[in-house]
């Protein structure tokens, strides 16, 4: 996803000034992060640019406001469009296009130092039907394809970064997969598709992108082959984007293996869609293996040189495709629904060269939980942490929920919750607990059917 340009360089054209100078004041309080969580920490795209690496989201334009858009802006240093750049999405009537979100979101990124990935050119999904409901001859076929590359590629050329050109070429048995492009054209629709996209943007480095090959295995291999026979025939291509959306506990143990092997054969890698999803509800193993998880993918790509870099396919739970494809599952990303960082966040900090700081001893300090009161629908909770024989400088309560229980308000204590997972820290004037003295912070919450106290533990 690297090209010449760098990251720290927005590439404006005219008709964003204007949106530009209105982000620009507000860029520098998002750099800053005061208005994310972590605040104190050293931001991730600070961390990203630090490695060489892009640390990047893909984001829905329209959200790119309030906290979702503080966040966007102060923690990645490149965006992908969703949905906004697909073919279904900018053309849905042919002739007839619909630049609108896809505009909104470089604009976005241009006024807050950001590289664009585009996303994606060629693809057998979410195409307009005008389009898969046509009779194409070939050459009718192929001249839509390359109409559509050299508009598109052609409206942003100096302000994409790299493109995923091809989307998803393969099955998993490593045949090509049967698509319209691949039924009407042959297989060489991939290098036309190359060519056009070269012509269209010197600049932009072009991928091949796809899901299931962040392992060595008959997919990734076949992928390989076409990248080494593409490479021979001197068709331009730039790099492999890997995908990696995983499930919980599953990252391929040959991960580096598999990047280094395509960085060999000179070409960029990058892992364009990560995310890691887990059976719900969630709870604080689960949340513990994820962050593994992410590290793992993190470390990967951070070992060898030509991995570019990692963008995460949304970086919030309220804005995740998987609950919606893969029912019973999600908690996919490293936030939650409320913008909380969740242990997946550290990790990938942590990956990137950052530092986390270690929680104080709890030996001699416990916490005791307990109901002060309960009513049909909800109730308020208390808990009390007191030393005896040590002290706190700071402090977080931990403990799971048993019956569905879901915190909706908390005082002297910042709360969180994720799944069945709660964490409690303290607010910035209670954090220090005497040896021989205790604090107490409260919370209102929802519960239906029965309301068990849970152990709480202190790290």
């Amino acid at each position: 996803m690297r090209t010449s340009r760098s990251a720290s360089r927005p590439f404006l054209r005219p008709r964003f000034a204007a949106l530009c100078a209105g982000f620009t004041a507000l860029a520098a309080l998002f750099a800053a992060g005061a208005t994310t969580a972590h605040a104190a920490d050293t931001s991730l795209r600070d961390l990203a640019d630090a490695k060489g690496k892009v640390i990047g989201t893909a984001v829905t334009g329209s959200k790119l406001t309030g906290t979702y858009g503080d966040i966007a802006g102060a923690q990645f240093n490149s965006l992908t469009p969703g949905n906004a750049m697909k073919w279904g999405s900018v053309e849905p009537t042919q002739g007839t296009f619909n630049w609108t979100e896809a505009d909104q979101i470089v604009a976005f990124a241009q006024a807050h130092n950001q590289q664009v990935r585009g996303h994606t050119l060629v693809w057998h999904s979410q195409n307009p039907s005008w389009l898969t409901n046509g009779s194409w001859t070939s050459a009718q076929l192929g001249s839509l394809l390359q109409n559509h590359i050299s508009t598109e590629v052609g409206r942003y050329k100096g302000e994409i970064a790299a493109w995923d050109v091809v989307n998803e070429p393969f099955n998993e048995d490593g045949t090509y997969r049967s698509t319209l492009w691949y039924n009407g054209l042959g297989a060489d629709y991939i290098a036309n598709a190359l060519t056009w996209a070269r012509a269209a943007d010197p600049a932009a480095k072009l991928y091949i992108n796809d899901y299931n090959v962040e392992g060595v295995n008959a997919k990734s291999t076949a992928l390989y082959n076409l990248v080494k026979d593409l490479k021979s025939r001197g068709v331009p291509i730039d790099g492999v984007g890997l995908q990696a959306h995983l499930i919980l506990g599953q990252v391929p143990s040959t991960l580096q293996q598999n990047i280094q092997r395509f960085a060999d054969l000179g070409v960029d890698v990058a892992i364009t869609e990560l995310d890691v999803r887990m059976a719900l509800p969630a709870d604080s193993t689960k949340l513990a293996q994820q962050a593994a998880d992410y590290r793992s993918v993190l470390n990967a790509c951070v070992a060898v040189t030509r991995c570019a870099g990692v963008t995460v396919w949304g970086f919030t739970d309220s804005d995740s495709w998987v609950p919606g494809t893969f029912p019973g599952y999600g908690a996919a990303t490293p936030y939650d629904e409320n913008y909380v960082p969740k242990p997946a966040y550290d990790a990938i900090a942590e990956a990137l060269g950052g530092t986390t700081t270690t929680p104080p001893s709890t030996d001699g300090c416990a916490a005791t939980y307990s109901v002060t009161s309960q009513w049909n629908t909800g109730f308020t909770g208390q808990v009390t942490i007191a030393c005896a024989g040590s002290s706190l400088s700071s402090w977080k309560a931990n403990w799971t929920f048993g019956a569905g229980q879901q915190v909706t308000q908390a005082w002297n204590a910042t709360c969180s919750q994720s799944g069945t997972a709660v964490t409690c820290a303290n607010a910035s004037y209670n954090g220090a607990v005497p040896d021989g003295g205790s604090v107490t912070f409260g919370f209102n919450a929802s519960w239906s059917g029965s309301n068990p106290v849970p152990a709480v533990t202190l790290g």
